[in-house]
Formats: structure tokens, C-alpha cells, sequence
């Protein structure tokens, strides 16, 4: 039995295809590209919200895709315990439709960042993160200009409490310092999950690091991970 991933596209979308490829050709697996005009998200076990610039990112980077006739099916399936992966813009629809807590702003330098960075796996124990081992350092590249993520201090507190900060952006020894916080995430967050535990939003990009062909598989964990959580399914 296979996984079907849906992929939801927005307009601006532009990691659509490339979270398809991973599903489809890299995994093994089903794949679906859902129109976010559809209201419903079919017969899905794993949804993603791939990266991009969802209508331009107009007014604020995810708040117009929020409203998006899809995302209604998506909260649907979250709140009913289903998969829901947010990458990039992704992470920050998540925000907007209030399935994950705190808000991506503006890289505190100013600047869109394009880089390979190096995330440390805060929590191994997740749905995202089985594969991995404690405090293992992966290396993914961002993409992006707001991926700088703010909470206040309750919710960070709490993040930190549940074990819910799955990535947290480091050097390649696994320090987690200012210098290695490419845009100033509070407490240098790079994804976080709800209290559910099956909805991860991650400002870096593990579709872009899934391809041997590329040169990087770090971020094939995080997919082969998502596989793995449903293997009792599956047998």
C-alpha cells in the first residue's frame, strides 16, 4: 500500500512540483497537486503546503492563502489528526490559519536569504523527526525573506516545555549561536509542531534536500520519517 500526498497550490506557489517529485519519484508514493479553489482536499494521508509566495505574499506573507477555499479541508483533516507538513510560506499559512502558534516576520537583516544552513533535531521523537537521531545536524537550504519567527514569551515557554521546537538552526557542529541564525528567529527556531504533534511547519526547505542527484539527502529524513509513522498503517 502506498501514501497519497496531496499538495496544495496556491497561486505563487513554486516548490509544488518539487515536493511532488520527492513523493512520487525519491519515495515511492502517490502524490496529488490540489488547486487551493478545490473545497475539498479527496482521499489524502499526508498534506502539504509547499513553498512559494502565495499571492505574492501580498499584504502579509500566508494571510490571503489562509482564506483560500482549501484550508478549510485542511483544518479539517488537521484537527481530525491528520499529516499536515507546511514548508516555507507553508510554515507561515500555517500561522495565518491558526494551526500553529506565533508569526514569521521579516529576516532581521533585511534581506532574502538563499543558503544552506544547518538545523539541529531538537525532538527525534515526532512524526517529522523518527529517523533521526537526538541532536543530529542536518543541512537544508532556505529560501526566504520572512522566516524570522516570533512568538511571545507564554508560547515559547510552552514550546520549549512540550518538547515542540523540532528544528532549531545551528553551525555544523550543532552550537546554536547568533551567527548561525540566518534571519533571527527567537530562540533560533527553525520548525515547531502543534500539541497534536501531526502538524510541523519548517521555514527550511528538506524537498530541495531529498535528491542524491543534488548533492544533499539530509532533508530526506524528514519525508522518510513522515513514511515511517505510518508503517503499522501500512502493514
Amino acid at each position: 500500500m502506498k501514501l497519497t500526498f496531496g499538495i496544495v497550490v496556491f497561486p505563487g506557489s513554486n516548490c509544488d512540483h518539487d515536493a511532488q517529485f520527492v513523493a512520487e519519484t525519491i519515495l515511492g508514493h502517490k502524490a496529488r497537486l490540489i488547486w487551493h479553489k478545490e473545497g475539498s482536499l479527496g482521499d489524502v494521508d499526508v498534506v502539504v503546503l509547499p513553498g512559494g509566495f502565495s499571492y505574492g505574499d501580498y499584504l502579509r506573507c500566508g494571510a490571503l492563502a489562509r482564506f483560500s477555499p482549501v484550508m478549510k479541508d485542511v483544518v479539517r483533516f488537521a484537527a481530525s489528526g491528520g499529516v499536515v507538513i507546511g514548508i516555507c510560506n507553508g510554515f507561515q499559512v500555517l500561522t495565518e490559519a491558526g494551526l500553529l502558534p506565533g508569526v514569521l516576520l521579516r529576516n532581521s537583516s533585511l534581506k532574502f536569504v538563499c543558503d544552506y544552513v544547518h538545523v539541529r533535531v531538537e525532538n527525534p521523537q515526532t512524526r517529522f523527526t523518527g529517523s533521526c537521531r537526538p541532536g543530529q545536524v542536518l543541512e537544508i537550504p532556505i529560501a526566504h525573506g520572512e522566516g524570522n519567527y516570533f512568538a511571545e514569551p507564554d508560547t515559547v515557554r510552552k514550546l520549549e516545555e512540550d518538547g515542540r521546537i523540532v528544528f532549531r538552526y545551528c553551525d555544523a557542529s550543532g552550537t546554536v549561536s547568533e551567527e548561525a541564525n540566518p534571519n533571527g528567529s527567537i530562540r533560533s527556531i527553525a520548525g515547531i509542531i502543534n500539541e497534536r504533534g501531526n502538524v510541523l511547519g519548517m521555514m527550511p526547505h528538506p524537498e530541495r534536500a531529498s535528491d542524491p542527484a543534488l548533492g544533499h539527502t539530509d532533508g530526506k529524513k524528514v519525508f522518510d520519517s513522515i513514511v515511517e509513522s505510518f508503517v503499522p498503517a501500512l502493514v
